[in-house]
């Protein structure tokens, strides 16, 4: 669990506690910290909040029904962005692209809307990516003391949360992404590290870095990986703790004081853009992805500009599908080079598997010439701990589905796991084996998603790109309780503190709260 200590070297120690009884039987991580508690027990302090599980762990009412003139605390405009916010000490953070090179990072008093500071960094030029997505992507991370801040081009900016003064900095390697998902990753907190994981196409990497001070404590270098968007999460397991990260073909457990792996378990697809929750020393996963060969020619050969559909791929091809940005020669090096066997200039056949796969690790390598990009499917737990290849001894269960997110990360509550996909589809299985609960059934009017789902004082609530937010009542039934219309398209995950659901749409920021009139 994430949290801070002036000195950074407080013992922390986590418990269970129930949110509710009878509303989270299995009960969410909190932080009891032998120090001055610089953070309040319900904050949202990254990405999915609490070690990236979508759980608040507060207690005080939430909305059921708002809309942009409905239970509105407060809106402020912060610019486009598909980041989340996240809010520490009564403080709200949140990103958005304020001009065309131009990041800005927002504070406001979760209170009142009030603005306390704002940060504009020039960004220099930027790579394309996808309409999806923006620019500013990223969800920072925030304690009472500093906010962590990662943007593509300018690396990992920490300032200070009162007053949004520099206090450090670390360059990163500027992400390469060939399909224009374009970056998509954010800084998770654990202890006194701040820890960040970028699965890029030309430098993926794992770092640790020192909260206090932006010294980098490790780093492991996942050449082994494809592009992945799998956000590190803490499992504990017999009191020890591990940190967890999804990627291609393997999970993998790491030593948090040295960053060295301590086991693995080949039981991964070719990416995941989904982060697992762990429970009780279980990880949980959801994960849908296409073969590395057949995406290639799909995305790339099939190309009504870049390709010709000849089912190869040729440098010349790939660099018309990147568009302007020129192609980085370590890209082709690393990768187009390796493949090319027979030196012809074309990635043909197997040369693509071993072009755009690790040698070491093939996973999800299936070509098929006359095959698509059809995703494989799995809803999966594997048991923490262990050392080495844990594969045979510490997967519990793994089950092929038709109805799994290639984004929208699992909700693991009262011994059920729900997932919801594109058009707004649910369903429900049981963590103990997997088995399905209960089968497809519509949440709302559809739409896309790329929110996951987050939790807070009995319900459920679910965003969708169209700008509806169903919630649900988190009970065997999940009834639909409402559907809210806030006005815009919502990207990023909600974030849920101090009896307040902050929802940053493309252009703002919203917080929504209980009607008082109905106590």
């Amino acid at each position: 669990m994430p949290d801070v200590s002036r000195n950074g070297r407080c013992r922390i120690h986590t418990a269970m506690t129930n949110i509710g009884r009878g509303v989270i039987s299995a009960g969410i991580l909190l932080t009891l910290v032998a120090c001055p508690v610089l953070i309040q027990a319900d904050d949202w302090p990254q990405f999915r909040g609490p070690n990236c599980t979508g759980i608040s762990a507060g207690t005080k009412p939430l909305p059921v029904k708002f809309s942009a003139t409905e239970n509105v605390r407060w809106s402020a405009k912060v610019g486009d962005g598909v980041g989340g916010s996240v809010i520490a000490a009564g403080r709200v953070f949140v990103s958005g692209m304020t001009a065309d090179e131009t990041v800005s990072l927002f504070a406001f008093d979760a209170a009142t809307g009030k603005t306390l500071w704002q940060r504009d960094w020039p960004t220099g030029p930027l790579a394309e990516v996808h309409a999806t997505n923006s620019q500013a992507s990223a969800t920072p991370a925030a304690d009472a003391e500093r906010v962590y801040f990662y943007f593509s081009t300018l690396g990992l900016l920490t300032v200070d949360a009162r007053t949004g003064k520099d206090v450090w900095e670390q360059k990163l390697p500027t992400p390469f992404f060939v399909f224009k998902w374009g970056p998509g990753m954010s800084p998770v907190l654990y202890r006194d590290l701040v820890l960040f994981c970028q699965d890029d196409d030309l430098n993926p990497a794992f770092y640790a870095f020192d909260k206090a001070t932006g010294k980098l404590r490790w780093k492991d270098e996942r050449l082994d990986m494809a592009v992945n968007y799998s956000h590190p999460v803490i499992n504990t397991v017999n009191g020890r703790d591990e940190i967890v990260v999804a990627g291609t073909g393997r999970l993998i457990g790491y030593d948090p004081e040295s960053g060295q792996r301590r086991w693995f378990a080949k039981v991964m697809l070719r990416n995941i853009k989904t982060t697992p929750v762990c429970l009780d020393g279980v990880i949980y996963i959801s994960v849908q992805s296409g073969a590395i060969a057949n995406q290639w020619l799909a995305s790339v050969d099939r190309d009504e500009k870049a390709g010709n559909n000849d089912n190869k791929l040729d440098k010349a091809e790939i660099q018309r599908f990147v568009g302007k940005q020129p192609i980085p020669e370590a890209f082709f090096k690393k990768t187009f080079d390796r493949g090319d066997l027979n030196k012809d200039g074309f990635l043909e056949g197997r040369e693509l598997d071993i072009a755009f796969l690790h040698p070491d690790n093939f996973a999800g390598a299936d070509f098929k010439v006359t095959g698509d990009a059809a995703a494989e499917q799995f809803i999966l737990a594997v048991r923490g701990g262990g050392q080495g290849d844990v594969t045979q001894t510490h997967l519990l269960w793994k089950h092929k589905t038709k109805n799994t997110d290639h984004i929208v990360s699992p909700f693991v509550s009262d011994g059920r796991m729900f997932l919801v996909k594109e058009g707004g589809i649910s369903t429900v299985f049981d963590t103990k084996q997997g088995e399905s609960v209960r089968g497809p059934k519509r949440i709302g009017i559809g739409g896309g998603y790329f929110a996951s789902p987050v939790f807070g004082d009995g319900k459920i609530y679910l965003a969708s790109e169209n700008g509806n937010v169903a919630v649900l009542k988190n009970g065997a039934d999940y009834e639909e309780l409402a559907l809210n219309d806030v006005g815009e398209s919502i990207i990023a995950t909600p974030a849920i503190a101090g009896g307040g659901l902050f929802i940053r749409t493309r252009k703002q920021l919203m917080c929504f709260g209980a009607d008082e009139r109905a106590k």
